[in-house]
Order: C-alpha cells, then structure tokens, then sequence
C-alpha cells in the first residue's frame, strides 16, 4: 500500500520574525495529530530553513536517532559531547541522542540554509550519546542505520532514470527536488510517501533531474 502525503498538506512551524520556517510531516509540537505520530521508526521528517544568522539555540533530545540532510546552503552543528562540525549538501549527519545531549543548529553563512532532518526511534532507548559523518554520500553506498534498524539510500536520478524501492516492511519516500512517478502517483518537492510491504515498487525521475530519500525500514 501506498500512502502519498503532500507538500501542502505539512504542519508549518518555525518562527518567520526570526529568520525559521519550518514544515513538519508528522505531528510534532503544539501540531499535535494523533494519527500522524510515526511510520515505522520514523518519528519526523522536518524540513528547516535558515535565513543567514538564523538557527536553533541550545537545546536537548534524548531516545532519538536525529539524522539531517543538507539541501543548499551550510550547518553549524555544535553539541554537548564536544562535536563542532559544517554539514554541506551531499553529507549525511548522525547524532545519537541517547540518555540525553544538547545541540546547537545555525546558518552561520551568508547565504539562505534548508535541510531535511528525520529523527527515529531506536531499538534500544538509553546508552551514551555518539556522533557521526560521512562527507559526500554515493547514490550507490546505503547509510545505516542499526541503532533504528533504518537504511538510508540517496537517489539522484537524470531525467526519466529509473531505480527500485526496496523491498521492505516498510519504506519512506521523501522528494528532495524534482518531479518523479512512484507506481501510480506523481509527486514533486516536499511531497512523501509511505509505502507498507514494499515489493517490486519503482520509481521514475519526470522530464528533469530529481533528487530522493529512501528509507528502508524494518517494520
């Protein structure tokens, strides 16, 4: 089954005076929505932009596998176990919130920000909070995610490229940019799918280039 969600249809948070709009895809904050609490291990999927000098003060997460992809533009991340890193488009960052750490999240450049960032549930709550990024992901190397029992696969598709969903209890879909048909359904930027008892689903690019996130879920 196939469960398209739109763009339009996010839950718009954020704070505009300040430089933030976010757009969330499932309940999240006072967007407190009952049957959108999660799919699978994921628990959100935001969509953040930053004005330059803009950005997230200090503040905690605990039992979460936060998992952020930059779209354009540079993230400062700062936490509480002493990690400083830029994240850049194509790196994927890790931060394993476990019992508990603090971070910080801003656009400290001179040009707008926007990343995708998706937090799921682990396994195992509690542990010692840990850290990790791989600079410059290949289309063809999986992330995983074993704490959550996720695999992450990027797609960058040239106009009308096809590739395969991956079989699976459950799989998410989320378009990064560009057009692409999902089985039946045609979706564009912003625009998610979840997908249960995922077998022999495809996936196309429209008329131009297209970048998606999949997650292979184990149920």
């Amino acid at each position: 089954m196939i469960d398209v969600r739109r763009s339009a249809d996010r839950y718009r948070g954020g704070d505009p005076a300040s430089g933030i709009e976010s757009l969330h895809a499932f309940s999240f904050g006072r967007h407190y929505d009952p049957d959108n609490l999660r799919f699978g291990a994921i628990l959100a999927c935001n969509e953040e932009r930053l004005e330059p000098g803009a950005g997230f003060d200090e503040h905690p997460h605990s039992h979460t596998e936060i998992v952020t992809w930059v779209v354009e533009g540079e993230l400062t991340h700062r936490d509480s176990a002493g990690h400083a890193t830029v994240v850049r488009p194509g790196d994927v960052q890790r931060l394993s919130s476990a019992d508990g750490v603090r971070h910080v999240e801003r656009n400290d450049a001179d040009v707008p920000l926007t990343f995708v960032q998706m937090w799921l549930a682990p396994l195992s709550p509690g542990g010692d909070p840990s850290y990790g990024i791989v600079h410059g992901i290949a289309d063809s190397t999986p992330y995983a995610l074993p704490e959550a029992g996720a695999m992450l696969h990027v797609r960058r598709l040239a106009p009308t490229e096809r590739t395969a969903v991956p079989d699976a209890p459950a799989v998410y879909v989320h378009v990064v940019r560009g057009e692409v048909r999902l089985a039946e359904d045609e979706l564009g930027p912003g625009d998610a799918a979840r997908i249960s008892d995922a077998q022999g689903v495809e996936l196309a690019a429209a008329t131009g280039p297209a970048e998606v996130l999949i997650w292979e879920l184990s149920g």
